[in-house]
């Protein structure tokens, strides 16, 4: 195999020269300011009354939103990458302050903007609709008048976004903080490294449980230590939202990522219970698991450890090479968007001291081009970590030509994508197996994703869910957080293992992201809704592209349950799809037991 040679480290410098110490960065933030300046005057200025050129004013100012969003979501993604790739950037942290404030000035005039149309009578409304120009802009349009009619008045709105930027954010920003400085000792070669969290992360890849478990020993004691604080934070963010969604009238926490996600609350219901019910054989599967490891029950540290004695290192360059194959068995489009972003270094790999854990895609708008962050250690997982974040990538790739505003899909719809992608790869590796110990490894590789989409995110809602009732009555404890993440392990691992994780609720990013609030069931959505694309892609072959493509061009400009009904013919209310979804990540369990039988 011809090994092509692609960097590990991605190019900043094309967006901003210089880094956090950019000239450019700053003046790019001038002008964002000025742009909302000159946006409000014209949002505050416009009487929709007394236009007589109404249809022609709401698109100029539709223009305005729309240059004005670019401008924000840039630095917004410049600083997400700066921030992830070096967690010790205070400069980078300062501007993080000033791109707040920015937003929360620009979703102030938003929501005066959405006010105003807001206020027009349906009858007018609907002559506007008619207008060629803003007819292609109809749902997002009337999603947000009649988001708006759910809020509290422009002036309550914007009091509330304004406070929020010392407050609701700035604890977030505590938290990023707080991360920065977590450092977790490790022993290798008789000397000890003081590793950032993402690089302990990966040790849980690890063959050795020696390794791993001193790495969660130490992992565990580090974010115990930081409890008391990170308690603090994830109190006063739930505190913060709840006491919004009390001023409005809401009273289900769980409307505002429904609505974010445009997703029923019928299709989330049907979506954990066929989940429920249908998850036993996942349990199955750890048991055997267990068991070939030589231990009664598995613990958090055995989850991600790879298959076998020998741990197996692929290096960056075959695996994303790896990668670019199997997607050209489903598309040319899907190949050349990941080959370029490989080749143009659109992608930070390097594993190495001070980067933040996890990964990410973020998406350049001024710049047409993506960005994603990992670290590279070569284990199968970052193998699919990549492919994962270049379907992300792929996403917004796909709808470069339309409008911005109808590029903006919900998450759960985004982890379609990504999703998706990751299942190109990992199921043809498993096809592709020469021995019955690569293709053991290989489904594995396959049972883990489905027991961290299916075990793990359901854990995190049932936390999540728990902590908000309770969060209702008053402060939640550090000590109370790790007892409601134990209880909601073993619920959703079905009592499978030994050790679990008290303090998953500290190190997951996920919890306090301000931007969304339950960043947990969207990921099952999109994995168990893109199990019904594979399948169709399966059916139809290289030519199912297009049509995927198609999808994925609607995906912000319908709810999930229309998108599903027009590109699949399937009703996301009913508990029959999502059993059948979930029926086939479990079909792999059954070929896992009888590969294993004799062992």
């Amino acid at each position: 195999m011809t090994v092509s040679a692609f960097s590990e480290v991605w190019d900043l410098d094309v967006i901003f020269q210089g880094g956090s110490h950019s000239p450019e960065f700053v003046e790019h933030l001038d002008v964002t300011k000025q742009l909302i300046d000159s946006f409000r005057a014209e949002v505050e200025e416009w009487n929709p009354e007394e236009d007589g050129d109404f249809a022609g004013t709401l698109f100029h100012l539709i223009s305005s939103f729309e240059n004005t969003a670019k401008k924000i979501r840039q630095a917004g993604a410049f600083l997400s990458c700066l921030k992830a790739q070096n967690t010790e950037d205070k400069k980078a942290l300062e501007f993080d302050s000033t791109v707040i404030g920015l937003s929360a000035s620009f979703q102030t005039v938003l929501s005066s903007f959405d006010g105003k149309l807001a206020a027009l009578s349906q009858e007018q409304w609907d002559d506007v609709l008619k207008n060629e120009q803003i007819e292609e802009l109809a749902f997002i349009l009337t999603e947000r008048r009649e988001r708006t009619k759910e809020k509290l008045s422009q002036k309550e709105e914007a009091v509330i976004n304004s406070l929020g930027i010392d407050g609701y954010h700035g604890w977030g920003q505590m938290y990023d903080l707080i991360v920065s400085n977590i450092k977790i000792p490790f022993t290798e070669n008789g000397e000890v490294k003081q590793l950032s969290v993402g690089q302990a992360a990966n040790k849980y890849s690890n063959s050795d449980r020696n390794v791993r478990r001193e790495v969660f020993i130490e992992w565990e004691k580090a974010w115990g230590e930081h409890a008391d604080y990170l308690a603090k934070v994830l109190n006063h963010l739930a505190g913060f939202r709840l006491n919004v969604y009390k001023l409005r009238g809401w009273d289900d926490y769980l409307k505002e990522p429904l609505d974010l996600n445009r997703m029923k609350k019928e299709t989330l219901e049907a979506m954990w219970n066929a989940v429920e019910e249908n998850k036993q054989p996942l349990k199955e599967y750890l048991e055997r698991r267990a068991k070939l490891m030589g231990v009664e029950k598995l613990s958090w540290y055995d989850l991600d450890a790879p298959f076998g004695s020998a741990e197996s290192k692929v290096p960056y360059q075959e695996g994303a090479q790896f990668i670019l194959e199997q997607f050209a068995q489903f598309g040319n489009e899907l190949t050349s968007f990941s080959k370029k972003a490989l080749e143009n270094s659109w992608i930070e790999a390097e594993d190495r001291p001070g980067k933040a854990p996890g990964g990410f895609h973020t998406y350049f708008p001024e710049s047409n081009q993506s960005r994603i962050f990992m670290t590279y250690s070569g284990t199968s997982s970052n193998i699919s970590t990549l492919a994962h974040e270049l379907g992300h990538g792929f996403h917004t790739y796909a709808m470069r030509d339309l409008h911005l505003l109808n590029r903006n899909y919900a998450m759960n719809v985004a982890e379609t994508a990504s999703t998706f992608a990751e299942m190109i790869v990992s199921d043809a590796a498993v096809k592709k197996a020469k021995t019955k110990e690569e293709k053991l490894a290989l489904l594995d590789e396959k049972l883990q994703r489905s027991v961290a989409l299916l075990m793990n995110i359901h854990a995190r809602f049932l936390f999540e869910t728990m902590f908000y009732e309770e969060r209702k009555q008053g402060f939640v404890s550090a000590g109370r957080l790790n007892e409601l993440m134990e209880q909601a392990q073993k619920e959703a691992y079905l009592g499978a293992l030994d050790e679990v994780h008290p303090s998953f609720w500290a190190s997951k990013l996920h919890f306090f992201i301000t931007g969304v609030p339950f960043y947990n069931f969207p990921y099952t959505f999109g994995f168990l809704f893109s199990m019904g694309i594979y399948v169709r892609a399966l059916e139809e072959g290289s030519g199912f592209e297009e049509k995927y493509i198609a999808l994925l061009k609607d995906s912000a400009s319908m709810p999930v349950e229309e998108l599903a009904e027009k590109h699949l013919g399937v009703d996301l209310t009913k508990v029959d799809f999502w059993k059948k979804a979930v029926d086939l990540c479990t079909e792999d369990v059954k070929e896992f037991l009888e590969l294993t039988e004799t062992n």
